[in-house]
């Protein structure tokens, strides 16, 4: 029986700042990694919380992220850059270069990077969602290990692949769409399989190319489907999101694309001969006072918002959801209550904890 224990927002930055200073991350840059996680937390997304750290800490232990980084920019024009990130935590080197896409954005009124030479950058809404204070339309999306099998294939040729566009408004939230490009994300199937839950049918194939209802099937040789499932249900459309996705944040900044993304696991071997470095990431900013006043459009985003907020309901109890909104209500109430963590990882943590000598806020 899986159990769950509620730990504070604040014990548990220290936790996680903790460990990434013991790895070797300056102080600065332990507290931006350990912030795009506890967000990820307390916005409901579980997967890409803390329950990741562990992930991270074992690519370190096996030479794949590198806690001091020289970061480099290698190719500009203008508004647009490319990053080396030097093997860093892309938890670290997003928000970085997010910073300087929205002073570029201040001065040309848009802007874009491309980084290669980096590893999992955690939320993609994290970096996206820096935009929002300065009335900017953020983006992100990154590149991630194959998992996901093209449309008529059988075989992992691109990662889950997100893509998050960060729109703000005036008196309403903002438009946060953070989104995989795959039927499912995989931290959807590694929460299924801690609390041993069946998938829903067209999240998932196994090796022979059948449909599966168990998350182990991926483990065991089979393949994510891309968003539709099927192609009747437009599954080329699913992978036609990855597919540039992948080829902006890998193909465009010199970083690993399509089948050669290393693994986020430590276990998996990173394949010879690969055609770039690390895994890639592409962000983004537009200024929309280039487009329209900023006040003005601010106050048509609440007309959007609430006009989709009060389309008709099939079911009069079923609300109508705008993107950005469910997290919100979990970070209102995870900011009181605590944040809930599954046993398993819990015993995760408290493992990192007994390796560094380092204290932690968990209940054993």
């Amino acid at each position: 029986m899986l159990t769950f224990q509620t730990v504070t927002e604040s014990d548990l930055r220290l936790f996680t700042e903790s460990i990434f200073k013991a790895i070797g991350c300056p102080t600065s840059d332990a507290q931006t990694a350990a912030d795009v996680l506890i967000e990820a937390d307390l916005r409901g997304i579980d997967s890409h919380g803390v329950a990741r750290l562990s992930g991270y800490i074992r690519l370190f232990e096996s030479n794949r992220i590198n806690p001091k980084p020289n970061f480099t920019i290698t190719r500009e024009k203008k508004s647009i850059f490319t990053i080396n990130a030097d093997g860093a935590l892309g938890l670290v080197v997003a928000p970085k270069a997010m910073e300087m896409v929205i002073d570029r954005t201040e001065k040309y009124g848009s802007s874009y990077a491309a980084i290669s030479n980096s590893n999992h950058f955690g939320i993609a809404a994290y970096h996206a969602m820096k935009a929002l204070s300065h009335d900017f339309i953020g983006m992100a999306m990154t590149n991630a290990s194959p998992l996901v099998a093209p449309t008529y294939s059988k075989e992992r040729m691109l990662g889950t692949n997100p893509i998050c566009y960060a729109i703000p408004a005036d008196k309403q939230a903002a438009f946060v769409l953070d989104m995989a490009t795959s039927a499912a994300a995989n931290g959807k199937l590694e929460i299924a399989e801690r609390q041993g839950k069946a998938l829903p049918t067209g999240w998932l194939e196994d090796k022979n190319g059948d449909s599966s209802n168990d998350s182990k099937s991926l483990k065991g040789g089979g393949y994510l489907l891309p968003l539709g499932s099927d192609k009747d249900h437009g599954s080329h459309k699913g992978y036609g999101l990855g597919a540039i996705v992948d080829i902006l944040s890998g193909v465009l900044s010199g970083a690993n694309f399509g089948p050669w993304v290393p693994p986020f696991v430590s276990f998996l071997p990173v394949l010879p001969d690969l055609p770039g470095k690390g895994i890639g990431h592409f962000l983004g900013a537009m200024d929309v006072d280039g487009f329209i006043d900023k006040t003005e459009f601010k106050q048509r985003m609440d007309q959007w918002i609430l006009r989709f907020k009060n389309a008709e309901r099939k079911n009069s109890e079923q609300e109508i959801i705008i993107h950005g909104e469910p997290e919100i209500e979990f970070k209102k109430v995870r900011k009181n209550e605590g944040i809930p963590i599954i046993s398993n990882v819990t015993n995760d943590l408290i493992t990192l904890s007994e390796k560094y000598c380092i204290e932690h806020p968990f209940s054993k």
